[in-house]
């Protein structure tokens, strides 16, 4: 073989080979894309079913109690916050009751409890939500609330799907789902900027 026989077959080889390898790269890169795992899929049909189910009302008030308690590991920025939220709820109950001493005693209003039916899918676009962000949405309503609109904690008096403290800063009822949603979305956003920061934050600190 002669120098310039040589010569043809390395700028030839080259090109070759560099295509080969981009080939063999391609496949890499492009498989796990292609062939998504099982556990995703299932993930993705647990999350579908769970935001398209429709609600039904639990049959006694007890049955929407939640036991979870405000977390010890919170700042004092943020727990200031809540008990300045509380005092203030507990203010307003206090003068309403002095209101109500000085007229004929009456029963107590019961509880507005949700009995509406709806999917949470349903709620989310109702209030405003963006598609994109009802993932971050699921998780958090699924931890606060398990997406029942009558949630209630049995300590604080938190309600609803995101459990606003206190029940009355949510304007309209706090146990409306769409009423909660719409509130929850304006305090996502503005406390944390998105949902998804929102998610972020409840995944480092349990709470939000």
């Amino acid at each position: 073989m002669n120098i310039n026989s040589v010569s043809r077959w390395s700028r030839f080889r080259a090109p070759v080979a560099v295509v080969a390898v981009a080939g063999i790269l391609g496949v890499a890169v492009v498989a796990p894309f292609a062939m998504p795992p099982a556990e995703a899929d299932a993930q993705t049909l647990a999350f579908q079913q769970r935001i398209h189910q429709q609600f039904t009302p639990n049959p006694s008030p007890e049955a929407d109690l939640v036991f979870t308690e405000v977390p010890v590991d919170i700042s004092s920025e943020e727990r200031q916050r809540i008990e300045a939220e509380k005092a203030a709820e507990d203010a307003k109950k206090k003068a309403a009751e002095e209101a109500s001493s000085k007229q004929p005693p009456s029963s107590p209003a019961a509880p507005p409890r949700y009995t509406g039916g709806g999917s949470p899918a349903e709620w989310m676009a109702a209030a405003g939500i963006a598609e994109s962000d009802w993932g971050y949405v699921d998780f958090i309503a699924s931890k606060e609330s398990g997406w029942n609109p009558n949630a209630t904690n049995a300590s604080s008096g938190a309600c609803g799907l995101i459990q606003a403290l206190p029940c009355s800063k949510v304007p309209g009822s706090g146990y409306n789902p769409v009423d909660n949603l719409r509130w929850a979305n304006g305090y996502a956003v503005d406390r944390y900027g998105s949902w998804a920061a929102a998610y972020a934050f409840w995944t480092a600190n349990s709470w939000w």
